[in-house]
């Protein structure tokens, strides 16, 4: 069986180094060595290059027990999985063999269509600017999505051949790096670009899980502070209790608090695995996008009455919970966990001629 939860080192690194990573609004070089060392970034490089091409599944449980660390990083290797399951569809058999040769490479990208292309004798020339670029400071390789002369397309770059714009300056997730990414008139060679095809309804699972996998973690990290604190010495201020535990009210918000993430973490695992499943139809698709968006909001829930069992003490800066407050904020509002989108292609799908009798 496959151990798809971080080392104990590698979580201990991330740890470590999160503060660090905000700090500078990008990953601590210590944290991606770790989850290089540790074959995070090779769960997608497919299994023909040395890579593991990882399931779901795999890739859920991991994501989480990273962002229980630290969410940032966690959120990076989700984007790695996401941009080489990308590359690897856009570029099958040989093409890939310039983008994989290093199985642990890390992978950035974007699906917005920012950019455009225009074909040449020598290839195409790319000139575009591509914003929320998770990781491209450290990355190898950017995906990126164009319009080559009217067509949808997908081109890898090199990072080095871009021109990296740091504007990402946020409340939550800071140490992702999302920085933009710019290209003016750069010449890729043609074959590192490919008309982009529909994605398979697993594929756009996936994607989202790369999204809630850390999520789900930062909402189990800040558990983790919460449990501490009742096993500290804190007591409920203006009360007559000596611990917390000895509330019931504060038992109450610990139950609800914990079932949230647990529930969250359970919808989280079950699409995965329908995932890996096929014949999915569009009802199903938009029911489980439904369930995922459901799950964030789950994980926003939970830390509020973790937040509420701190009291005012769990905004100060030196206490992680406010950073795991906010990175849930920021990271369950990523596009893929969008709820009123959801809501609106669910009944959408329900209506639709294939689905009515």
């Amino acid at each position: 069986m496959i151990d798809d939860s971080p080392k104990d080192e590698t979580s201990e690194i991330l740890r470590a180094h999160a503060e660090k990573a905000e700090q500078y609004d990008r990953p601590a070089t210590e944290s991606l060595g770790a989850l290089r060392k540790d074959g995070v970034f090779a769960q997608r490089t497919p299994r023909a290059y040395g890579g593991e091409w990882a399931g779901a599944e795999t890739i859920a449980r991991r994501l989480a027990g990273l962002g229980r660390a630290c969410p940032s990083t966690a959120w990076i290797a989700g984007a790695c999985v996401t941009a080489k399951n990308l590359v690897s569809r856009s570029f099958p058999g040989s093409r890939s063999d310039e983008f994989f040769a290093d199985p642990d490479a890390l992978f950035c990208g974007s699906g917005v269509p920012a950019g455009q292309g225009v074909r040449v004798a020598e290839g195409v020339r790319i000139t575009g600017r591509w914003p929320n670029v998770s990781g491209c400071e450290d990355a190898a390789w950017a995906v990126l999505a164009l319009a080559v002369e009217g067509t949808l397309s997908f081109t890898v770059v090199p990072v080095a051949d871009l021109t990296v714009d740091r504007t990402w300056h946020m409340a939550g997730m800071r140490g992702t790096g999302s920085h933009s990414l710019v290209a003016d008139d750069l010449l890729v060679p043609a074959r590192r670009v490919a008309a982009a095809s529909a994605f398979a309804a697993q594929d756009l699972l996936l994607y989202s899980i790369t999204v809630l996998g850390p999520v789900v973690g930062a909402a189990k990290g800040a558990l983790d502070a919460t449990a501490a604190m009742f096993a500290s010495d804190r007591k409920p201020f203006m009360s007559t209790y000596s611990r917390m535990g000895e509330s019931p009210g504060a038992r109450h918000w610990l139950a609800e608090a914990t079932h949230l993430v647990n529930r969250a973490e359970n919808t989280m695992l079950t699409i995965a695995r329908a995932a890996e499943s096929t014949g999915l139809s569009d009802a199903d698709n938009a029911r489980l996008h439904m369930e995922l968006a459901d799950a964030g909001r789950d994980c926003r829930s939970a830390v509020e009455r973790m937040l509420d069992l701190h009291g005012a003490s769990g905004f100060a800066t030196g206490n992680v919970l406010q950073r795991y407050w906010r990175d849930v904020a920021v990271g369950s509002r990523h596009p893929h966990l969008n709820p009123y989108l959801a809501v609106e292609r669910f009944g959408t799908a329900l209506v639709s001629p294939e689905n009515t009798d």
